[in-house]
C-alpha cells in the first residue's frame, strides 16, 4: 500500500456514510465509494486476444468508448466470476469483487502461457465512485460536461473514466474511475448535491437494475443464462471458444431454458447469497438460490433470485431457507427476458 492509497483510506474512515437513503426518499440521488471492488489491468500486445479466449464476451472488438459485461467460466460452463470490462489507454480493465480478485487474477495468469500479456492488480490506485439517481448527471458535470448517454457508454478525460451502467428505478447510474487525489478533491462538491452512502447502497441499486454479481458464495453455481447474463449483454454467442463455451452454447440452443433469475423482496434482513429457496408446491427440495441480496429498509431485503421457472409457474409460494421460511414476493425486472440468439440470427 502506497502513501496515496493510505491517504484515501484514511479519508474514507473520516466520512459519515449512511447505509440506507434518508427515510422517505424512495429514489435518492447518491454517490458511494466502492472499495469492495477490485480491478485487474491487462496490458501487452496479446492482452485482448488472450482475454478473448477466456471470457464470454467479445474483447477484441471492445472500443475505448464502451464498457461490457463479461463472464469467466469453468470448463463445465459454470461462472467463476462476472466482470465489468473496459479499455483505458493501453490497458484492459476487469472489475470484480475485491475478495475474489487475487484468485481470479492468479487463475487467468496460469493460462497466459507464451502470450504477451501482463496482469496487474490496480485496485489501490484506481478509485471507483458509484453515482446514481436523477441528480447524478448534474452533480458530475464539473468534471464531465458531456455525459455518456446510454448504458455501457464510456467517456475519458483528465479526470478519469466515466461509465454509464444499467439504470435502476428508471434513474441513471454511473461509475467514475479516477485517482485518489481527484476523488478526495471532488468529495465536497459531490456531497453538496448528493447524499453520501456506503457501498451497500450501490449493491442494492445493482439488484434493482437486475444486474447479478457472482460472489465467493456462488462461484460455479450458475451457467450464464441462469442469471440472465446473455440478456443483459454479458455473452456473445458469435465469438470463438472460451472455457465452458460448448456447454453455454448447448444451454442456449438445445431445449428451453428451465432456470432464470428474478427480482424479489422478502420481509427479513441479513439474507446471504447462496441461500436456497423452496416452493410450497414442492417443499422437500430447493427450487432456487439467492444470487445477491441487500437490505432495503429496517425490516426487508431486495434479492436477485435464481429459480426454476416451473416453480414460478406452479402457482405456489416461494420461501427463503425452507418451505416454512419467510415468503418471497416476486417483483418485475427492469428488462424483458428474451432469446438474444433470435435477434443475433436475424441481424
Amino acid at each position: 500500500m502506497n502513501e496515496i492509497t493510505s491517504t484515501w483510506q484514511e479519508f474514507l474512515q473520516q466520512q459519515a456514510l449512511a447505509t440506507l437513503p434518508a427515510a422517505g426518499n424512495a429514489n435518492p440521488s447518491f454517490f458511494a465509494p466502492l472499495p469492495d471492488l477490485g480491478l485487474i489491468a491487462l496490458s501487452g500486445e496479446d492482452a485482448a486476444s488472450f482475454l478473448h479466449t477466456q471470457l464470454t464476451n467479445d474483447v477484441q472488438n471492445l472500443n475505448p468508448g464502451q464498457a461490457r459485461l463479461a463472464g469467466y467460466c469453468s470448463p463445465k460452463g459454470r461462472l467463476l466470476a462476472t466482470f465489468l470490462m473496459w479499455k483505458s489507454g493501453d490497458n484492459i480493465l476487469l472489475q470484480l469483487p475485491r475478495n475474489m480478485q487475487a484468485a481470479i487474477q492468479k487463475r487467468l495468469q496460469m493460462f497466459v502461457m507464451r502470450a504477451k500479456a501482463k496482469l496487474v492488480d490496480v485496485s489501490d490506485t484506481q478509485i471507483v465512485l458509484g453515482v446514481a439517481g436523477d441528480g447524478a448527471g448534474a452533480a458530475l458535470t464539473p468534471w464531465f460536461p458531456t455525459l455518456p448517454n446510454t448504458p455501457y457508454a464510456k467517456i475519458d478525460n483528465e479526470h478519469g473514466s466515466l461509465i454509464r451502467v444499467a439504470d435502476a428505478s428508471s434513474a441513471p447510474r454511473y461509475q467514475w474511475i479516477t485517482s485518489p487525489e481527484i476523488a478526495i478533491a471532488a468529495w465536497p462538491l459531490l456531497s453538496n448535491k448528493l447524499q453520501a452512502l456506503d457501498a451497500q447502497a450501490w449493491r442494492l441499486s445493482d439488484i434493482q437494475a437486475g444486474i447479478p454479481q457472482v460472489t465467493l458464495a456462488t462461484q460455479e453455481q450458475f451457467v450464464p443464462q441462469m442469471i440472465n447474463f446473455e440478456v443483459i449483454g454479458g455473452v456473445n454467442f458469435k465469438k470463438g471458444c472460451y472455457p465452458g463455451q460448448e456447454i453455454v452454447a448447448r444451454s442456449q440452443y438445445l431445449g428451453k431454458l428451465k432456470r432464470r433469475t428474478v427480482l424479489a423482496t422478502v420481509e427479513t434482513i441479513g439474507v446471504a447469497a447462496a441461500t436456497e429457496v423452496f416452493s410450497s408446491n414442492d417443499p422437500e427440495q430447493p427450487c432456487g438460490m439467492i444470487v445477491n441480496a441487500e437490505t432495503n429498509s429496517a425490516h426487508s431485503s431486495s434479492c436477485l433470485l435464481e429459480i426454476k421457472l416451473a416453480a414460478l409457474e406452479s402457482g405456489g409460494t416461494i420461501h427463503l431457507g425452507s418451505a416454512d421460511g419467510a415468503q418471497m414476493q416476486i417483483q418485475t425486472l427492469p428488462y424483458s427476458i428474451i432469446d438474444v440468439t433470435d435477434s443475433e440470427l436475424s441481424a
